[in-house]
């Protein structure tokens, strides 16, 4: 299994299988051809559904750097290798190969035909049961064995992942106005944070509070901001929203919560090994669902919870996000999107709560479940996986 760092990316939204992926795709293909003038670049599948709304074509040609790029966008291909299919081609050389990629969620590429060497397997254990009997046996917590496998670094490296995250919410609440693409969608956060009644209980301030970091981050993301992925761009919003909350309510320290965010994003590196995070590829489940139970990991560990009770919490959220659709309208991130990660901030809080006085009964584990998300994400028509052509996406006039 990789490292954690392939699960918390920064970068710019709103989309890392649509912006990020394409864009270090198109920097591959420019390192090893840099005498290329002109590029030709077909999209195909969910990019090329969704890539005008995702604004995959931007980020192309942004990576491109000033070089003359034609963007197809082809919507007929089948038999595509993944759903998120791209080929880049030297216009002007026809004995440069074309390089075909393929853009696998959270910002990864797997370039067809290359081994995958981008970076190399630090953890030995691939599922949850495997990691857990070694923290039993050495009387460790999650969080140790991952800063055990990443390095002394690697809590440097979540240091300036939790700045980001912080950052995000600080600038989405402070901004207004209509977010591009065409659909009219207006900044919530800012109002949403500030409006309050006088007898609001603490209950609904809790929740209104939560709601309104996440649709700070969302919106940050859907503006083409800066935000980290956890696991992805489109479900950036959740982890930071349910951590800054409970840090601020607690007063845990940014060091509790680098132990948090450690143990948050080692289940979704679990998600994205033995599963996918990638919504072409199996729906809004593996992407939201997967940061929900992220969050309610990363809460469990802020709380002290034992480690049966911290896969209870984690399997809690994927299941009960399985079956979610990804059906973005015209392909921007957005709407069901922004309101969707506030909903799953809200639920991982509850996750953990009920993993608290439930773990003793629990009939499913983690690793059950993820291999329930896949099939069932896998089982999902075409239409409800990221292209836009179905649900909301289609119905919506």
């Amino acid at each position: 299994m990789k490292s954690v760092r392939e699960i918390y990316k920064t970068g710019k939204g709103p989309s890392s299988s649509h912006t990020m992926g394409p864009a270090k795709a198109i920097e591959v293909f420019l390192s090893e051809h840099p005498e290329a003038k002109r590029l030709r670049v077909v999209l195909y599948g969910s990019l090329a559904k969704t890539g005008q709304g995702h604004r995959t074509d931007r980020a192309i040609e942004l990576a491109a750097e000033g070089r003359e790029t034609q963007i197809v966008f082809d919507t007929e291909a089948e038999e595509l290798p993944h759903a998120n299919t791209m080929d880049i081609f030297d216009a002007d050389r026809a004995d440069v190969p074309p390089m075909r990629v393929l853009s696998v969620g959270g910002g990864d590429i797997h370039i067809e035909g290359r081994p995958l060497v981008a970076s190399h397997h630090i953890y030995k254990e691939k599922t949850f049961s495997e990691i857990a009997a070694i923290c039993r046996a050495e009387g460790i917590r999650i969080c140790d064995y991952v800063y055990r496998n990443e390095g002394t670094s690697f809590r440097e490296f979540l240091s300036a992942v939790w700045k980001t995250m912080k950052s995000a919410i600080e600038e989405g609440l402070s901004r207004t106005g209509e977010l591009p693409g065409g659909l009219g969608v207006q900044r919530k956060a800012r109002n949403l944070f500030r409006q309050r009644h006088m007898d609001e209980s603490p209950t609904t301030r809790e929740n209104r509070i939560v709601c309104a970091y996440a649709f700070a981050v969302s919106e940050q993301n859907a503006d083409n901001g800066t935000i980290v992925t956890a696991p992805t761009c489109g479900a950036c919003a959740v982890v930071p929203a349910t951590l800054a909350y409970m840090q601020q309510k607690h007063g845990f320290s940014d060091d509790e919560i680098l132990d948090a965010l450690a143990t948050g994003g080692l289940i979704g590196n679990l998600v994205k090994t033995n599963a996918s995070i990638s919504g072409a590829e199996c729906g809004c489940q593996a992407e939201i669902g997967t940061a929900c139970s992220m969050a309610s990991a990363a809460l469990a560990e802020l709380f002290g919870m034992e480690i049966d009770q911290i896969e209870y919490a984690a399997e809690i959220a994927i299941e009960h996000h399985l079956g979610l659709t990804c059906d973005p309208i015209r392909g921007l991130v957005q709407i069901p999107c922004i309101e969707r990660n506030a909903v799953a901030a809200m639920r991982a809080i509850n996750a953990v709560s009920l993993a608290n006085f439930l773990t003793d009964s629990r009939k499913i584990s983690f690793d059950l479940v993820v291999r329930t998300m896949y099939e069932t994400g896998r089982d999902l028509a075409h239409n409800y996986r990221e292209t836009a052509l179905g649900g909301l996406a289609k119905l919506y006039e």
